[in-house]
């Protein structure tokens, strides 16, 4: 059993759009209609942490852009407005709810929607939406609508006692060039929730044979044994660069690579030099 951290952003995009379609809401709503607290958002103009010079965002930060890292919050370049988010403590937050207000709080770094940063805070609001929209803490909706009917069943946001002799150690190198655990809480305390909070960016746990049973859902279209998760053609939504709207390179890692709904999207092969098609969805 392993600490999947990044990988639970697939699962989260997944629980974002069952409730797009179920009407519940949709990709171009903006945020505030579900969490209020981001209804006069800030962003960052200059000056410093400690006197920044702020003005309020000329456009709201859609559900869409949770989902594509383009909302704005603290970005790479972007060092003082990063330094606002850090002292705002958000993996201090006991709930969901919690890292929301927190979060609301901290001037944007550039306006919504002009520059992708790959960030987990973004994820943790589309988490704390699923709570709002569902009415269920979001490792239930999860555990309800996703991994028991994917019958995932050693995944989750922390590990039954009874497995977590299972679970991999986190080690390190040690002076003498040998392997030791390291001193992290995650590791000294395998199997215990990675946060205070069921993290949407990267709170889970699982196995590999777990995680291939999700991507062979998304591989076959939403559908798995006879569950249906998704419907096809919001499964290749997800897996189309989302985007196009932006100068390339739009992703801080490669500019052979855009970004779908939760995962990148090769755009060239040769570019990136990885052996693949065009297309290639993947995180």
């Amino acid at each position: 059993i392993f600490r999947i951290y990044s990988m639970t952003k697939t699962v989260t995009t997944v629980a974002v759009l069952m409730l797009v379609e179920e009407r519940k809401l949709s990709l171009e709503d903006p945020i505030e209609k579900y969490l209020p607290e981001f209804s006069a958002m800030q962003v960052f103009a200059g000056g410093s942490a400690d006197k920044p010079e702020l003005r309020p965002t000329a456009a709201k930060i859609t559900v869409r852009q949770l989902l594509t890292h383009t909302a704005g919050f603290a970005t790479a370049g972007n060092e003082e407005a990063t330094k606002l988010l850090e002292r705002a403590d958000l993996h201090g937050s006991a709930d969901l709810a919690e890292f929301s207000e927190r979060l609301s709080k901290v001037p944007l770094a550039v306006e919504p929607g002009t520059r992708f940063s790959y960030d987990g805070t973004q994820m943790e609001v589309a988490a704390r939406i699923v709570e709002v929209v569902s009415g269920q803490r979001f490792d239930d909706f999860v555990q309800q609508r996703i991994i028991d009917p994917l019958r995932m069943h050693d995944t989750g946001f922390s590990v039954p006692t009874a497995k977590r002799e299972r679970v991999v150690d986190i080690t390190s190198m040690g002076a003498d060039g040998k392997l030791v655990l390291d001193k992290g809480p995650s590791a000294l305390h395998p199997g215990d929730m990675l946060n205070p909070y069921p993290s949407g960016a990267g709170g889970l746990y699982s196995t590999a044979a777990d995680f291939m049973r999700l991507c062979r859902m998304l591989l076959d279209g939403g559908a798995l044994e006879g569950v249906t998760i998704l419907d096809r053609k919001t499964v290749e939504q997800m897996m189309v660069n989302q985007l196009t709207f932006l100068d390339r390179p739009v992703t801080q890692f490669s500019d052979a690579e855009g970004f779908g709904l939760g995962g990148s999207v090769l755009l060239d092969p040769a570019g990136k030099g990885r052996l693949g098609p065009a297309g290639q969805f993947g995180w």
